[in-house]
């Protein structure tokens, strides 16, 4: 890269650090209680967008409703940083998203260690099969190729029967 090059590049970068603040507050997170009586939506700057508490709540224990609310802005808050960090991302790369990380001293939430990175395929295969149940009828015995479709033709059985569309990729 020559001397120009250089000062372009640093100059782009300038400009599209003036928009991070901008994207900071287009970012949003929203969450709810599992019961569904508290709803709340922030921006990534911690503003209050939205607050919707259900009726039944006026009644309640004020302590746990508080602390109720409290716990759906915290994930709410999780929510809207790592869409700031996605937004920021986009424009500067996701070289900044990792320098703000360390400058921070805070992984993104996606990156947390806290967070749930969700299932293996071989425990979802696992689980799958403990819910369904194993194969309800046995494997036939090998057969010669002809004997064997005209067999399963017989039975009623169809080649599709082991199938499981979750060995399908999602991805495609």
């Amino acid at each position: 890269m020559n001397t120009r090059e250089l000062i372009d590049l640093a100059r782009s970068r300038e400009a599209a650090l003036g928009q991070v603040a901008s994207l900071m507050g287009e970012a949003r997170g929203s969450a709810h209680a599992l019961d569904g009586s508290v709803e709340v939506t922030v921006d990534a700057l911690g503003a209050l967008k939205r607050l919707w508490l259900a009726p039944s709540l006026a009644s309640a224990d004020p302590s746990r409703v508080s602390a109720l609310v409290l716990e759906v802005v915290r994930v709410a808050m999780a929510e809207a940083e790592q869409d700031c960090y996605n937004r920021v991302g986009l424009l500067l790369g996701e070289e900044a998203g990792l320098l703000v990380e360390a400058l921070s001293g805070r992984a993104a939430p996606a990156r947390s260690s806290d967070d749930d990175p969700g299932m293996t395929v071989e425990e979802f295969q696992r689980l799958r099969a403990e819910r369904v149940g194993e194969r309800r009828f046995p494997a036939p015995a090998p057969a010669p190729a002809a004997a064997s479709a005209s067999a399963a033709a017989e039975s009623g059985e169809d080649e599709w029967e082991d199938f499981d569309p979750a060995s399908l990729r999602s991805d495609r």
